[in-house]
């Protein structure tokens, strides 16, 4: 009997523990939270009252803006044409690229995107950047990386409360953060949605990928698991995406994946593409001897070069030895950091190891004026990355007179390049040896054909123009503006 009795006297001590925490984490969500969330909101508010409030303040969130890629050029071609609109307005930009001075910074956006910027730009400096670093975060990272974001973007918040604050990296979480307690008026340009249906689909199927590793897709208890997380991140990505006051994206792609997550208007505003000198370079019309095939794009694990050398090594089965002699991969791109660099290392051994090493060049951080003579030289563009979301270098390669060939999804199939013929512009592909042979058929191809391709592509182009970007995205974001 008095077992029974200790028994449920330790049974109702339990609960009552159980019951009391419960309260406590209600209160804490209820009460607490809301109050801390009150007053942190009271405390930026007044720092901004106090601020010059007759002095309109932009603000951009690009952690990563000195490193040189397409969703740079969106950036700053975004900032100078705002300065050219609001001449009285101060812009900012968020980054963590603290090694170079905002001068150095303005300098290689000029000669490395040919985008010239007012130099009273501000340039706000972040110090805890590695936060975003992905491999910070071995499991996880996803959570991760927006957990770090967050933290930047209280940061950021400590240094500047803009009246507007302009996501342009995809860290939508940061969008929570200044507007819920600090007031702002947000908007985010997104490239690329951080989940999509497609990722979930996916893991679900059990394919290995890069963003899913071997591992987890032959075991169907933690691809179980990963589904749950991968799941609850959607819902809590889609409910950040409720704190943006103007969406704008840069593609179909982009544009249907989230409006599944966000359901939200949003402005399909083309990323800005450098195409009206592009489109004068000269080409030879005769075919030349050596035939260089030019790689565009930052050096990345999704970008997937590996799949251009494997493309490379099928296609020196195909043509003859003297022929594929003549043949040189060029890749151009920018590193970001030390992943980024071991990345190139790393494509550099798998060069040799294919024995490619004599048909590859590797151009890192290439300056404008030596990529324009790239585009100039190069008679066939590639571009391998799934999903792509756009693809500002396939745009350029087009423009530049390439015959490119592009990843069969994402933006270049989607809004870039036509393959029906008679309006054929480019060429699509998915595995190396359909690269390969797509290569194969364009180094086979009659010259006419060549230039009936090589005129519609670069006609087509001026839907990408930086012209109309600058045109589309004032419109985009007038009501912002209006106070």
């Amino acid at each position: 009997m008095k077992e029974i009795i200790s028994f449920m006297f330790e049974t109702f001590l339990t609960l009552k523990m159980l019951l009391v925490l419960f309260l406590c984490i209600l209160t804490i969500l209820t009460i607490v939270v809301p109050a801390m969330l009150v007053l942190l909101r009271l405390k930026y508010c007044i720092y901004k009252a106090k601020a010059n409030p007759k002095k309109l303040k932009v603000a951009f969130f690009h952690p990563y803006c000195n490193a040189l890629g397409g969703g740079e050029k969106v950036l700053w071609v975004a900032i100078q044409t705002l300065q050219k609109r609001y001449p009285t307005a101060e812009i900012s930009v968020f980054t963590g690229d603290v090694e170079a001075t905002p001068s150095e910074i303005l300098q290689r956006v000029a000669s490395n995107l040919n985008v010239k910027v007012d130099p009273k730009v501000k340039i706000v400096y972040l110090h805890k950047r590695s936060g975003l670093e992905a491999a910070r975060y071995p499991i996880l990272t996803l959570l991760g990386q927006a957990l770090g974001s967050i933290c930047l973007a209280f940061e950021a918040l400590g240094q500047l409360n803009p009246d507007i604050f302009i996501d342009t990296t995809g860290f939508s979480f940061t969008l929570l953060v200044f507007k819920v307690i600090a007031g702002c008026k947000t908007a985010s340009y997104v490239h690329y949605p951080t989940i999509t249906t497609d990722m979930i689909e996916k893991v679900s199927s059990r394919r290995s990928m890069y963003n899913n590793r071997s591992y987890i897709a032959k075991s169907p208890f933690l691809t179980y698991g990963k589904l749950v997380y991968y799941r609850m991140f959607a819902a809590a990505y889609s409910f950040a995406g409720q704190f943006c006051d103007l969406t704008m994206v840069n593609s179909t792609f982009t544009m249907e994946h989230l409006t599944v997550l966000w359901n939200k208007p949003m402005h399909l505003i083309y990323p800005p593409c450098d195409v009206s000198h592009l489109v004068k370079l000269p080409k030879d019309e005769a075919k030349k001897a050596n035939i260089r095939i030019l790689s565009l794009s930052q050096f990345r694990p999704e970008k997937d070069h590996p799949l251009q050398l494997q493309a490379l090594y099928e296609l020196r089965e195909l043509i003859p030895d003297q022929l594929f002699a003549n043949v040189t991969l060029v890749m151009c791109g920018g590193c970001r950091n030390e992943d980024d660099k071991k990345l190139v290392k790393d494509l550099v051994d798998l060069s040799k190891h294919l024995s490619l090493e004599n048909n590859v060049e590797f151009k890192v951080n290439i300056s404008y004026q030596d990529l324009l003579k790239e585009l100039e030289y190069a008679q066939i563009g590639i571009h391998t990355m799934i999903d792509e979301h756009f693809g500002i270098s396939v745009v350029e390669q087009l423009a530049a007179g390439l015959m490119t060939v592009a990843h069969r999804s994402g933006g270049p199939l989607l809004d870039i390049i036509e393959t029906s013929e008679g309006s054929r512009l480019g060429f699509l592909a998915v595995t190396p040896l359909e690269y390969a042979h797509t290569l194969k058929t364009i180094l086979e191809m009659e010259e006419v054909a060549i230039m009936g391709i090589r005129e519609r592509a670069r006609a087509s182009v001026d839907r990408f123009s930086t012209k109309k970007f600058e045109a589309e995205i004032l419109r985009a974001v007038e009501p912002l503006f209006q106070y």
